[in-house]
């Protein structure tokens, strides 16, 4: 499914983040081959043309000589980290290799494939070889009609990986088969948030926490229907996780901050912004270990095998809707992702704690579109898995109005209020999801101002744990600011004196002048008063962030049936399960879900298979 950093300021940022090099922003040095020397007769230069990205306009320049192809320059595009910026490297590179217009769109990432094909052939036409290019044939891509592995995973993104990056270091030989055609799913635009109990860190910031709290607050923001045994399982086995990850050459934050919705302080971020940075550790494991693991994208797995005696056999899959692909497998994992996405099946099943909300096309999602469909649950479901807590649907309160993407200024962190269009404030900034969504939903036309100062964005070009600017921010219109909280005011269109009010009023509870009407506490560390200007504003809305329920598992992974029997052979790890969250998941989990069950799905397959 997909990659990530942020979306913006990448380029700026790459150096001081330590990623720079990640991408060929400006790909040079190609040539046409021998067998596909055209006539010579273009206009040698570099040309310039503007196009649309997903996430920003952005130049793009093509550099030609008489005849080829030589440089491609896309630096200026602002798109998310392993989704657009990935289509726009590996488009860049196949372009480069075959001397080609004829390039496939990345699924996955299609606006930024559009923009790239249109950046392409516009500045080709300046160069007058638009003609040529579009006939020389496609890259060519083959991929063999069948396969044989130890483990099969359905499902290339945070959780599918973990699992089988586990089954290969417990000695299976694994192919992972993928819908997209970029790697990491949805993990790649999550902020990467991964709580767990970390007496090392923790205790350094003056936290006091345990495994016990962590259960009791997951147990009580999911309303006591989450699974105790797989509650327990994820609360006592996610610093284990940070581990694994950092044995795979993840680095961490030093300290532990709070998710939007977390009820803790133990939400572990990395070092460079975003759940891109696990994918980008997952993807050099793969690289260097291509004997134990293949990747497969633009597979669409169309069922799964069984065999005479019904048990799970493999998988069939359709390479880019034209080539069926068999897997043959001993054990199969789905890591499908959740269906958040789907938005014929979340309004059908929608009869929980969000039944009086039409989930229509006018409430976004986080996720990346394909990425978040939910076939992995009729894939199971045919299998004979039983699916469970269809209707806990989790919305986010930090969706961008006109798509529910999370961008920009983020809910998560601290130093951070809530204001509607009066000005007001009108929830406890560190409630559960649920809570703060149904009171934004209260609110006038259901949105409302995330508000804050110097104190979160002391430097304008310094970019956040996103990888986002205020420069940029500001730039693209994504944010309004204010020297004073008169001006802020005037550029959010609120009251003034209310938003004043507002301002003071959180002060004096982190002060501990005063209790706050709403109920927030000033318990967190990182809380201090917000008092000096610039301001900043961004106007947000409720969007479709996860779904909790799904396939049935124990804490082996094994997926189940109605009577609680394993189906052989099948496991299941990530979104695409339930009963880990209960109805409402904490800001955090999400991760920690994904790496720990992922790590436990991957060597429970490995060991099935080897029986």
């Amino acid at each position: 499914m997909s990659q990530q950093i942020s979306r913006r300021t990448f380029v700026q940022g790459a150096t001081i983040l330590g990623i720079g090099g990640m991408f060929g922003f400006g790909l040079t040095g190609c040539g046409p081959k021998p067998e596909q020397q055209v006539a010579a007769g273009w206009k040698a230069g570099t040309f310039s043309t503007d196009v649309v990205g997903h996430n920003a306009p952005f130049t793009m320049n093509v550099t030609f000589s008489e005849n080829a192809i030589t440089a491609i320059d896309t630096a200026a595009a602002q798109e998310s980290l392993g989704v657009g910026a990935f289509a726009l490297e590996d488009l860049a590179s196949k372009a480069m290799e075959a001397q080609t217009l004829q390039l496939d769109t990345v699924t996955g990432a299609t606006m930024s494939s559009m923009a790239f094909t249109q950046g392409l052939e516009d500045c080709a036409k300046q160069a007058e070889a638009s003609k040529d290019l579009k006939a020389a044939p496609a890259p060519e891509e083959a991929v063999e009609s069948e396969y044989t592995a130890d483990v099969c995973v359905i499902g290339g993104g945070g959780a599918g990986l973990a699992a089988a990056i586990s089954a290969a270091q417990a000695g299976a030989k694994v192919v992972v088969v993928e819908k997209c055609g970029i790697t990491g799913g949805s993990t790649n635009v999550s902020e990467g948030a991964l709580n767990a109990v970390d007496p090392e860190r923790q205790k350094k910031q003056g936290i006091e926490d345990s495994i016990e709290t962590f259960y009791n607050v997951t147990m009580e923001g999911g309303h006591e229907l989450g699974d105790p045994t797989l509650v327990h399982y994820l609360t006592d086995n996610a610093l284990e996780s940070v581990h694994w990850l950092e044995s795979l050459g993840v680095t961490f934050k030093d300290e532990c901050g709070s998710a939007t919705g977390s009820l803790g302080e133990r939400s572990h971020y990395p070092s460079t912004p975003s759940g891109n940075t696990y994918i980008r550790s997952f993807q050099d494991y793969v690289k260097n270990n291509v004997d134990s693991v293949t990747l497969l994208h633009e597979m669409q797995v169309t069922a799964l095998n069984l065999d005479a005696s019904k048990a799970v056999a493999g998988i069939t899959a359709s390479y880019r809707g034209k080539q069926e692909v068999v897997v043959n497998a001993k054990s199969v994992i789905i890591a499908t992702g959740g269906f958040g996405a789907n938005i014929e099946y979340r309004q059908k099943v929608n009869t929980g704690v969000w039944a009086s909300v039409k989930l229509d096309n006018t409430i976004g999602c986080t996720n990346i579109k394909p990425c978040a469909q939910g076939e992995g649950l009729g894939l199971a479901e045919k299998a004979g898995v039983e699916l469970i807590g269809l209707s806990d649907i989790q919305l986010h309160p930090c969706g961008t109005p006109g798509t529910g993407l999370m961008e920009d200024i983020r809910t998560s962190g601290r130093n951070r209020i809530f204001v509607n269009k009066q000005g007001n404030r009108f929830v406890n900034e560190g409630a559960e999801r649920d809570k703060l969504c149904q009171a934004i939903f209260a609110q006038p036309d259901s949105t409302y101002w995330i508000v804050v100062n110097k104190l979160r964005y002391p430097s304008t070009t310094e970019p956040d744990s996103n990888g986002s600017t205020i420069e940029n921010m500001l730039a693209l219109k994504h944010i309004v600011t204010g020297n004073t909280v008169e001006e802020l005011a005037k550029a959010t269109e609120t009251d003034a004196v209310n938003l004043q009010k507002a301002i003071d009023g959180y002060n004096t509870v982190v002060a501990g002048e005063a209790e706050d009407e709403f109920g927030f506490k000033a318990g967190n560390t990182a809380d201090k008063q917000m008092t000096e200007g610039p301001w900043y504003a961004c106007q947000k809305v409720p969007t479709v962030h996860h779904t909790m329920g799904g396939i049935r598992i124990n804490a082996n992974c094994q997926a189940l049936d109605a009577t609680g029997a394993p189906v052989k052979n099948l496991y299941a790890c990530g979104e695409c399960t339930g009963g880990i969250h209960g109805s409402n998941r904490l800001g955090g989990n999400a991760i920690a879900d994904c790496m720990t069950f992922g790590r436990v799905a991957g060597a429970q397959a490995a060991t099935n298979a080897k029986a």
